[in-house]
């Protein structure tokens, strides 16, 4: 029987789990959806591959858990974020900063990556469905600042982000970068007068 690093059997097993999805995780960004298999992955987190399938029993189901982690983590941090706003202004802020920080530690990769994947149609649907659900408080958020054309303008404001990204990846400061971003995301989305309409829903 394999050793056992951790204080209980289901520790155990949750570690080993999570070790399995970090080294999917880097093959994935490094090497493409293709080189995701039970036989890399073991041997990128030091167990055999009779092992991995005890928790994956194929490269689908990798990358399944790939694509639902990469977006659970982004979404707990934020939600961590977004808790501390008060306003659909800070709110939106709040959305870029973070998703900003998150972006210079490549937390964006994977997802980026898996879309780039050529995944079959039900985990290109999920992948849609999970970005969707994480855009969805930004989005909020310019409904009730009352914009004109809502769908339409936090379409184009977050094209500012993904340039913003963009140029986080290529190695533009993270602060000049973020505070730059935000000064053009207020002037977008403060009415002239700079009242905002907290009314909307």
């Amino acid at each position: 029987m394999p050793k056992i690093n951790a204080s209980t059997v289901a520790e155990h097993r949750a570690r080993q789990r999570e070790a399995l999805i970090e080294a999917a995780i880097d093959i994935l960004v490094n090497e493409g959806a293709a080189a995701v298999t039970p036989a890399a992955v073991g041997a990128r987190a030091g167990l055999a591959r009779s092992s991995v399938y005890q928790y994956f029993d194929s490269s689908a189901a990798l990358l399944g858990t790939i694509t639902e982690e990469a977006f659970r983590r982004s979404n707990e941090a934020l939600a961590r974020a977004l808790a501390t706003a008060d306003g659909p202004l800070e709110r939106v802020e709040a959305f870029f900063r973070e998703s900003l920080r998150l972006g210079a530690e490549g937390a964006h990769r994977p997802a980026a990556a898996l879309m780039n994947a050529g995944l079959d149609p039900a985990c290109q649907q999920r992948l849609m469905e999970l970005h969707l659900e994480q855009v969805e408080p930004f989005r909020a958020a310019v409904r009730q600042l009352g914009a004109p054309e809502p769908a339409l303008t936090a379409d184009l404001v977050a094209g500012m982000l993904h340039t913003a990204l963009a140029a986080v990846e290529h190695g533009t400061p993270l602060d000049t970068v973020t505070e730059r971003t935000l000064t053009l995301v207020r002037r977008c989305l403060t009415p002239t007068g700079g009242t905002v309409r907290e009314d909307a829903s």
